[in-house]
């Protein structure tokens, strides 16, 4: 009766760790970070991409409600050569606003540039000389209490 007793009482204590993280912070929007690494002599090439090509369309994704904001990063604290210079963070509203958020963005940018093509030969092709990616990440905020 006793072990039954303790097996309640630590199964109560444990489930009760979740519950009280949560009483310490909400949960807030989600951030896609894209982690880039500008080729050499590209840094300028890329920016200029992302203000011309990357920014409208994120303009028009806020407009429209899918994103939140956005922010271009630069890495002051750079490690490495092989280290990111450049982060890409869009802000969505929750998890679920990422459901089917990807296809609404093809469709927004494919609209603005004209055809598929097109963006695919801006967005994608050119950016290869450009830079490298060197990881995505998602994070979320939370919001202490």
């Amino acid at each position: 009766m006793k072990r039954l007793t303790l097996a309640v009482a630590m199964l109560s204590l444990w489930s009760a760790v979740p519950a009280m993280a949560q009483d310490q912070y909400t949960e807030g929007p989600v951030w896609d970070v894209t982690y880039v690494r500008t080729k050499p002599d590209q840094r300028d090439a890329y920016l200029t991409s992302l203000k011309e090509n990357t920014a409208p369309i994120l303009a028009k994704e806020k407009k429209e409600g899918l994103v939140l904001d956005y922010k271009i990063l630069n890495n002051l604290t750079q490690k490495d050569p092989h280290d990111w210079d450049l982060a890409i963070a869009v802000q969505y509203k929750n998890f679920a606003a990422l459901d089917g958020v990807e296809i609404k963005e093809l469709e927004i940018r494919n609209k603005m540039f004209g055809s598929k093509k097109a963006a695919e030969e801006t967005m994608v092709q050119k950016r290869v000389e450009m830079r490298e990616v060197v990881s995505v990440a998602l994070y979320q905020e939370l919001k202490m209490k």
